[in-house]
């Protein structure tokens, strides 16, 4: 969310704060990828509604094409299958350990600000005529 916010301008010190709970699997609890939660708040930076009377609509089909991006790539967008372990579990926390899986998960990270950022110039080209 960081490096997305940063390329559109945006900088604030809460960023970083906002984001930390969605890091491993969301509090560990082998949900939704960190990297991509990240880039989902990333992309309704841009995209979000300020208002319930507004629509979702640009950030619906926003997000949905980023998550079609990443699962394309990396065949899931839950932690636990990207890494092929549990972070809830010590035994999984392990494993990420011994076989330095925080590789894997910058690469995630790059990825999907690479993928938001991507896709919201996408979203910003007028139709072709």
């Amino acid at each position: 969310m960081l490096a997305v916010a940063e390329s559109q301008g945006l900088k604030s010190d809460l960023i970083p704060k906002i984001a930390t709970g969605f890091c491993g699997g969301i509090a560990r609890t082998n949900g939704l990828c960190g990297a991509v939660s990240g880039a989902i708040m990333a992309i309704n930076l841009s995209t979000g509604r300020t208002s319930p009377e507004q629509s979702v609509k640009d950030s619906y089909l926003a997000v949905q094409k980023f998550l079609e991006k990443f699962g394309d790539k990396y065949g899931s967008t839950h932690c636990g299958q990207l890494l092929g372990c549990n972070l809830a579990t010590p035994e999984g926390q392990q494993r990420f350990k011994e076989n330095r899986l925080v590789e894997k998960c910058k690469d995630f990270t790059t990825e999907a600000a690479r993928m938001a950022v991507l896709t919201l110039a996408e979203e910003r080209k007028p139709p072709a005529t």
